[in-house]
This record gives C-alpha cells, structure tokens and sequence, in this order.
C-alpha cells in the first residue's frame, strides 16, 4: 500500500480530499480510505497501485498544498540527514559573509550557480573563500548574530525526530563557525561542516581539506544508516542545492525543500509551500505529538 500525504497549514478542505481521491482514481491509483493528520493542515490517502502516477496527479494540481507519495510501510524515519544553508537556516552563510567584505554580489552569483549544479561545488567554494581572504575573523560572529535565522520549522521537526528515536545529522557545504552553533540550537546530534582557515585573526582565504561536498553527504548517511542497522527506507535526507542530490538520491525519503529546478525535479518529494514540519506530516506524526521550540 501507498499514502499521499496533502499538507496545506490551515487550507485543507474536505472537497481538496474529494478532488484528490477522483484524481487518484482517475490515474488508476485505487484510492480506499483517506483521513486527517490534523485536520484542516495535512491528510493520508491511501491507494494502492502506480504510485508515479499518483504524484503526477496530485502533485502542483491544488494551489499551496504539497503533495508526498511514499510507501506506507516505514514512512516514520530514524534517520535525518539535513543540508544547513537555505535548509535548516535562511540564507546562505557565505553570501551574507561576502557582504561585510563588500563582495556579496559576486560571491552571491557564484553560489547560485553553484547551487544549480552549473559549477564543481568544490571549486566553486574554493573560489569564493579565495576571494574572502584578509576579511576580519570577527566579521564571522557578527554576520551569525545578524545575518544567520533558523528555518521555520527546524527546531520542531529535529526535536519532535530525536523524541520519537530518530538521530539527526547535520551535513553542510558551509562553515563549522555557523554550523556548530545552529546545529546545537536545532538540537542535531552531530555536525559536519568545513572549517574556514583563520591566520592572526583574518580569512586566510582558503578552506580545510577535504571539502565537504556532495560525496560527504552520501558518505554520511551511509555511514550511519549502517551504524545504527537501519533499512533504507528508515532514512530521510533533505535539502536544496545541486550538492544535496547524491544524498536525497539514496535516502529512503528524499526531500526537496523549497529547492532549486535541478533537486526538484530529481527528489522523490518536494516542500515547496509549507515550512519544515511539513516533514512530520509526512511521516504521519500529528501536531499533538510535536515538540514544539
């Protein structure tokens, strides 16, 4: 059996759940029984066969609801694997960084780029820390302080996982100077990042090796999906950027969040709407069982 999940905060209908069961029907799916999460916020609908075909009919067919297809045994994961940048934080910690060298719009450019998958994401960090180099170390905590704003959602969706047993990674592309104190404030267990190279108190202009790209990620989730003995689809991985795809790639669930046109159109589900507790919707977790921040 299969379940799509309808999420909308505050703007599901019954007639929605009505439209989407003639819709399944319609695409040969075989919608039974149907039900609220919450009601009014997120509703399964379980069915039974062609479940491509299922998201291609309910996916982008009801205005700002989110659609997530997935087999309904194991949907509740034990694994998250999360990107930070523009995931699990706002913006993108390197650009902001760039503004108070006065650079944000070249550095800007080259991440997005980056982001698209247009660029070697190694390189193309290589490139920006470069052009960091004789910034004030300082700069650093001031732009954290300033700049830096968690997610909507992050810290209830890590919590609300951690309570129910699931371990929670942080995996980024970006620094160790933002990324340990949002992970610590998210509450994930571990934190991977990379480390931004500091000589007498400024950007050296390069970063540690070995980067942590795309492979780090996969590497990561493996890694830990065989540490703690869980199945493949007891895993979830979500992010937004080009550098993300290996890891949603192999996850059990993998999710684009509010993501660039490459990672959309490559995860097996997409948040483009809702914040991040649209995650545990999906796993059926009701909000009545949330960790709230």
């Amino acid at each position: 059996m299969f379940t799509a999940t309808l999420i909308a905060a505050g703007r599901l209908s019954p007639q929605t759940l009505s439209d989407a069961n003639e819709r399944l029907a319609a695409a040969g799916c075989v919608p039974t029984t149907s039900g609220w999460i919450d009601e009014g916020d997120a509703a399964d609908i379980a069915f039974g066969f062609a479940p491509d075909a299922a998201r291609r009919s309910l996916e982008s067919a009801f205005t700002g609801v989110d659609v997530v297809v997935q087999p309904h045994a194991g949907r509740a994961k034990h694994l998250l694997v999360a990107d930070m940048d523009s995931t699990m934080i706002t913006v993108e910690c390197i650009d902001e960084l760039a503004d108070y060298a006065g650079i944000k719009p070249q550095i800007a450019a080259i991440t997005e780029a980056a982001m698209r998958g247009e660029l070697d994401f190694a390189a193309a960090l290589d490139a920006r820390v470069a052009l960091l180099e004789n910034l004030d170390a300082d700069a650093i905590e001031q732009c954290r302080a300033e700049r830096v704003r968690l997610m909507p959602g992050a810290k209830t969706l890590v919590r609300t996982m951690r309570a129910h047993g699931a371990t929670a990674i942080l995996v980024s592309g970006g620094f160790t100077a933002f990324a340990d104190p949002v992970g610590a404030e998210i509450g994930f267990d571990r934190v991977i990042a990379n480390r931004l190279d500091v000589v007498d108190g400024r950007l050296a202009g390069t970063v540690g090796k070995p980067i942590v790209d795309s492979a780090t990620k996969e590497r990561t989730l493996r890694a830990a999906r065989t540490e703690f003995g869980l199945a493949d689809d007891a895993t979830m991985a979500v992010g937004d950027g080009a550098n993300d795809l290996a890891m949603i790639g192999v996850a059990g669930l993998g999710v684009a969040f509010h993501a660039k046109p490459i990672v959309a159109q490559a995860a097996a589900a997409r948040i483009d709407h809702n914040d991040l507790t649209a995650l545990l919707w999906a796993q059926g977790i009701p909000r009545r069982e949330w960790v709230q921040s």
